[in-house]
This record gives C-alpha cells, structure tokens and sequence, in this order.
C-alpha cells in the first residue's frame, strides 16, 4: 500500500521540478516517477545533486526528456538509444545545472564473465528490482492526482530509519550482477553513517573476487566519493573486511599486519594511514572537500613505500628507512593503474609523499637556516599541505605525546616565517637567469649554463648570499673562473 511523501516533497528546493515533470508526463500520457537517491535524500534531508526518473513505455524516457526541454528550458538532450535513456540539464535560479536522467523502465539479465547487461522493456517493479540497495529502491508516483505517493516495495523506509544498508534481493545475486555495488555499499555507508545488514555483507565478501570485471574508472569514481566523505576510514576499512580492496589497491593492503622479532613488533601501517587521513580531513573541514581531494590522495599515500623498505636491524629494531623515497617513485604507476590524472595533480601528490618526512628532521632546536631554506625551496606553494600532511601523521593515542609533536611543528613554523621573510625562497626564482649568464659569460647553451645557475643556487641556500641580483651577480663573477676551469669540453657544447 503506498504512503505519501508530498508534505516532504515540498520542503525541497526542487519540489518544483518534479511537480513540472509529473505535468509534463500525464500530458504525454506517459508514467513517470521519480526513483533513488532524489527519493532517499529527500527523506534524510539531504542535498541533490541529479534526478532520476523511471517511465513507462516504448521511449517514453526519451520522450519525456524532450518535452521536459521544452518545458523547462536547458541544454540539448542527451540521448542513449542503447540503453533507452536520455539527459537533459535544467538551469537554476542560482546559477548552475540540475541534471534529470530519464530511463524506461526495465529489467536486465547478466551473464557470469560480463558487466553488460542484456536489457528488456520492463515494469516499475522490474525496474526496483535490479537496484542495488533498498534505499535506492524506493519511487514516487509523479502524475498530479497521485504525486508523492510512495511505492516501497522492499521497506527501504524502514532501512532509512535504522540507518542500514541492505540488497533488495539475494545479495549474492545483486553483487554478481555488478560487483561495483560492493564499492558502492562502502560509500553509502560511508557518506550516510550506515551500517551494512551482515547478510548483506556476507553477499559482499563471497562475491569481492568478481570486481575484476569492473573498468578502473568506474571504480575509481566510487573510491573517489569515499575519499571525499568526512570520515574516509569508514569506507576503506569496509572494502578490506569485505576483501575487495585487496583486488584493486594491492599495495594500499600491503600495509596491514604487525610483525615481531626479538619481542619488537611495528605498528599496523595500514590502519595508522586510515587514522591520517581521518586527521587530514578534520584540519580541513573549513575548506570544500572538492578543494582538498588531491591532498586527501597524498595522506592516503604518504606510507605506501613502506612495506618495500621495511628492515629488521638486531638491537635496533624495525627501520622503513627511505620509504618516503620509495613511496614517491611508486606514484606514477599507482595513478596509472587507478586511472587518475598523470598531471600535475599527480605531480602534487608524490611531492607532498616525498617531502612528508622533511618537517621531523627540523624539529631539532640546533637545525641551521640552511636545512630550512632547502625545505621551503623544495616543498614552494605546497609547504602549507605538506604542515597540515606532518601534522596529520601523529596518531598516537598518548595525549601528551600528541601535545609536545604539535609544540614542536609550531616551532618549526616559525622557523619557516623567520627565514621565508628574510630570504624570500617561496616560488624562488634564479636571481641571476640562463639569458645573463650566457651574454655576461659569453657561454653558448649549455651544460656549463646549468652548473654556474646551480651554484648560485646553493649558495643562496647556503645563506653564503642574500637572495637578489646584485649578490648573486657578484658571486657569479667571483666563483666563475674556477667553476668553467673544473668542466670538461663537452659542458661547453650547444645544447638543442
């Protein structure tokens, strides 16, 4: 027996839109009703982002998608014969998109080896039936005489009230069909604070192996959305239980366990890397989580050359010496394999898991300006992430412990705004260039170019010299003699 949800409905920014769409659709004679998440969140309170809407009848998504266009104003419609669906990108008052996804209702059928399902016209109920989670499974009848009438056929009301997350059918049977559901369970109970029905993640475990069919990309996407959530541990610490992530992130894995010899045992590095990122994301909570996705990627990372460096020394214990090192050459394969962006972003992420360790060695009260200058000229614009990164790392549980790493990072801040103020190393630029040396020098391009700029850079980072042109050029003369005297022929040739 269906419910209604209307007094709901009009409490949401687009109650407005669905009312429109319902209109649209009985002017067409056609069924439609709103499905998933737009549903879901309505009744959690929650933003939407996208619609989607279920109708009944031969093309009647695409139809309707057409005449909701013309309706409703918006870009031109998306088609996807294929699949029966079609989009269309409604603007807002405020600026900015929403985006209506229109389907046919349907039922699909899988074979073992493959994600791609063999689709047929099907019924509301058919259509309920192939979604992954009963929350995602609720519809509401749009057509004005019914509109808000709730159609729940698997209590997904009832999941949303106990915070559970649970297959409408077999779960074996929902996880064979697209195992990029066990993913996608991990973050709605991620996002939402669920937890998952143990039959439900029993389904989870039997079917992990079966993600290997599933495209990097889409997988991605899911593990992306997990990344972004306020508490990220949630979700990564489920797809280990359920042994998916062992499929798709073997190296991530490779951090779990605590070895002991001689009675001295290591800490668990994989959920020590669950607890920083945690961290991370709390220092950032002022910030759009969007904005901090990349710096997220770097927490997740920062102890990822670990297991490749771990040595045991008798009578000094266990050593990961030169995994920051190791961490960051492993970078480029690790986005490869996830399909992320090989760009800068990339770039940004194995500087900050290289750099990550630099900070502890200026903890000491003796460290020279010089070993500052050095770090400030490497980490550049990134030396704010890589303090919050540092500080994220402390995850004892012995508050005093916590207290005096904190002291000590203020202090080394400090360092940072004492020399960055006298030396101006942030985003340094050669005080004396390339171009002058060459024509001062007479020097074609080349090898001999590089080694006179080098040495006018260390000596700036040396603190031998104050960063500006006039004692970089005087300097330059000073040690130019001896620098070309100490080259071979071949640093003199023209380079392209």
């Amino acid at each position: 027996m269906a419910s209604s949800i209307e007094p709901i409905l009009a409490q949401i920014p687009f109650d407005d839109v669905l009312r429109k769409v319902g209109e649209v659709a009985s002017r067409e004679g056609i069924l439609a009703y709103a499905v998933g998440g737009v549903v879901r969140d309505a009744l959690l309170g929650r933003e939407t982002t996208d619609i989607d809407f279920v109708c009944l009848g031969p093309r009647s998504g695409i139809r309707l998608a057409e005449a909701v266009r013309r309706k409703l104003g918006g870009d031109e419609v998306h088609v996807y014969e294929n699949f029966g669906t079609a989009a269309v990108r409604i603007p807002l008052a405020d600026a900015g998109f929403l985006v209506l996804e229109f389907v046919g209702a349907r039922k699909e059928s899988y074979s073992k080896h493959s994600r791609k399902p063999v689709i047929e016209s099907g019924t509301l109920s058919d259509d309920q039936h192939r979604r992954d989670f009963t929350i995602n499974s609720m519809a509401v009848d749009l057509h004005p005489d019914r509109y808000g009438s709730l159609l729940d056929p698997f209590g997904g009301i009832i999941d949303l009230s106990k915070g559970v997350l649970r297959t409408p059918l077999d779960p074996i049977m929902t996880f064979e069909d697209d195992p990029l559901r066990i993913i996608r369970a991990a973050r709605f109970a991620c996002q939402l604070g669920f937890l998952i029905d143990p039959i439900t993640l029993t389904g989870m475990k039997d079917r992990a192996e079966r993600i290997s069919i599933v495209s990097p990309e889409r997988i991605t996407v899911e593990v992306e959305k997990i990344m972004l959530c306020p508490q990220p541990s949630v979700g990564f610490a489920l797809l280990y239980e359920c042994g998916v992530l062992h499929h798709f992130f073997p190296d991530l894995v490779a951090l779990q366990g605590v070895e002991t010899q001689e009675g001295v045992r290591h800490k668990d590095n994989f959920f020590h890397t669950l607890k920083v990122v945690d961290n991370l994301v709390e220092s950032v909570a002022d910030r759009a989580p969007s904005d901090t996705l990349w710096l997220r990627w770097a927490a997740l990372l920062h102890d990822i050359g670990k297991p490749k460096s771990k040595r045991f020394t008798e009578g000094v214990g266990w050593s990961f010496h030169g995994h920051e090192d190791k961490g960051a050459r492993m970078i480029p394969n690790l986005f490869k394999s996830l399909r992320l962006p090989g760009d800068e972003r990339m770039k940004t992420v194995q500087e900050l898991v290289r750099l990550h360790h630099r900070p502890v060695s200026l903890v000491d009260d003796t460290v020279t300006d010089s070993a500052v200058r050095r770090l400030l000229f490497d980490a550049g614009d990134l030396i704010e992430d890589l303090m919050l990164l540092v500080r994220a790392d402390i995850t004892s549980k012995n508050t005093k412990k916590v207290r005096r790493y904190l002291r000590a990072f203020d202090s080394v801040e400090a360092k940072f705004k004492e020399v960055e103020g006298k030396d101006h190393l942030r985003n340094f630029q050669p005080p004396v260039d390339g171009e002058e040396i060459m024509r001062v020098l007479e020097l074609p391009p080349s090898r001999a170019v590089g080694e006179i700029k080098n040495a006018i850079r260390e000596a700036v980072l040396d603190g031998l010299i104050e960063n500006n042109h006039e004692a970089a050029f005087a300097h330059m003369m000073e040690i130019k003699d001896s620098i070309l005297a100490s080259l071979s022929e071949d640093a003199f040739r023209s380079t392209p």
